[in-house]
């Protein structure tokens, strides 16, 4: 019976992700002809900085509120309200530093002052988020994925709407305002699936005033189980924050002009990246039904079944890996020129794309560990792997290889990070029977 629900509560999120990769397909392809190039450039600069904002937003409470629920040891509504305190808390503060130091980042570290309006848009949603991670947390918790489903979904077709009869009027005002108007619309989009998940929560939930009271105990415990698995995705966001910042100052050193720069970080990322991204909607449903099945039965000291989850999931995602990098190798320059009408960064998905068969276990293999409570570890190894990264990507310039240096650096990362976790997991259940 729990295999069952599993496995159904794993289908039933690759089938949603499924569908609203579909639609992130055609939301990307409309976004991307529509803004061009230049516009892609410019919006690539700030997604550094909007994915460290999206991910501390979230805080991991999605992951940290259905580990807690799906132990049974707490109610879910006091869980759920020890998360808006923690989250509320650490977005204002986060919201009010981005928005002064906003000038700081757009003149001084990205040498590109248009960016300044975009970073302070970007921040303005980060409220709805947070509400909106956990409502998602308590429906993961109770394995019951079809909420989050719905509200993707949503979300998606709200964008291409507004893609499609908004974004050309705005953009033909200036790319600028494009970009903004795009950036601005998560607070309708996130705004949309808290009203989908409060229509979906169930009748028998009935939240009182005295339920949204501070529990010290509770909130401490929370931010315990979400500290960890949070720490290591802003360590990694902050490196990726880095990226450009450290990118665009050397190669100025080295005499490459900062349109070039902006040009060629702009295909690495906005087409080449993208594209082998794009799949990974699967492992990213697997790793969010992996982590409360594993911490539960982790728990009960189920270890039989633990290490056959962990094992089904090293297949499936390795098996997909294999399969998806060699049709995405041999068919980089027709998927580019169909998606975008436009085949740049085809010479960069030629030298990346086999290693993304790695790329494509770690997920799984951090989900894996803060399962089996060993989040502070996948955090210290995210950090060494950002560090260098760095180091190698910054070395490497010198060679005067253009960006080839962060796709080197980019391989040697992912490589130490899934040897590192692998051996680790393997430590942890040698002697478990």
């Amino acid at each position: 019976m729990k295999n069952n629900k599993f496995l159904k509560s794993t289908m039933i999120l690759i089938l949603g992700s499924l569908i609203v990769k579909i639609l992130g397909f055609i939301i990307r392809i409309l976004y991307t002809r529509t803004i061009g190039e230049e516009g892609i450039s410019l919006y690539t600069l700030i997604m550094p900085t909007y994915s460290l904002i999206v991910a501390i937003s979230g805080f991991a409470m999605p992951i940290a509120i259905s580990k807690m629920i799906s132990q049974g040891k707490i109610r879910s509504k006091f869980i759920m309200s020890q998360g808006i305190y923690i989250l509320l808390f650490i977005n204002i503060i986060t919201m009010t530093i981005i928005i002064i130091s906003s000038s700081f980042i757009a003149n001084t570290l990205l040498s590109e002052p248009k960016v300044k309006v975009l970073l302070i848009g970007a921040t303005l949603a980060m409220p709805n988020m947070a509400i909106a991670c956990i409502l998602k947390g308590y429906f993961y918790g109770k394995q019951n994925m079809v909420p989050n489903t719905i509200s993707n979904v949503i979300e998606q077709l709200i964008r291409i709407i507004f893609i499609i009869f908004f974004l050309p009027y705005f953009t033909n005002k200036s790319i600028i305002l494009g970009i903004l108007s795009f950036l601005l619309l998560n607070i309708i989009t996130e705004g949309a699936s808290i009203i989908t998940f409060l229509i979906l929560l169930p009748k028998n939930i009935k939240i009182s005033i005295k339920d949204i009271q501070y529990d010290k105990k509770i909130a401490i415990n929370l931010f315990s189980e979400s500290y960890p698995l949070i720490t290591g995705k802003i360590i990694g966001n902050i490196g990726f924050f880095l990226e450009p910042i450290i990118l665009l100052n050397t190669f100025k050193y080295l005499g490459y002009s900062s349109d070039f720069f902006i040009k060629e970080y702009g295909i690495y990322n906005g087409y080449s990246l993208s594209l082998l991204l794009m799949p990974s909607f699967i492992i990213t449903a697997l790793c969010t039904a992996l982590i409360p099945e594993i911490s539960k039965n982790y728990s009960l000291k189920n270890y039989k079944l633990v290490k056959k989850r962990i094992k089904q999931s090293i297949i499936i995602c390795l098996s997909f890996g294999i399969i998806i990098t060699l049709f995405i190798f041999f068919k980089r320059d027709y998927l580019l020129n169909l998606l975008y009408k436009n085949t740049s960064g085809t010479y960069y998905i030629k030298y990346l794309s086999i290693f993304f068969i790695l790329y494509y276990l770690e997920a799984p293999l951090s989900a894996i560990l803060q399962a089996l409570n060993k989040a502070k570890y996948s955090m210290k190894i995210t950090t060494i792997g950002v560090l260098i990264k760095l180091i190698a990507m910054f070395l490497l310039s010198f060679l005067k290889i253009g960006l080839y240096s962060l796709v080197i650096a980019e391989a040697i990362n992912i490589i130490y990070i899934v040897y590192k976790n692998i051996t680790k997991i393997n430590k942890v259940l040698k002697n478990k029977k």
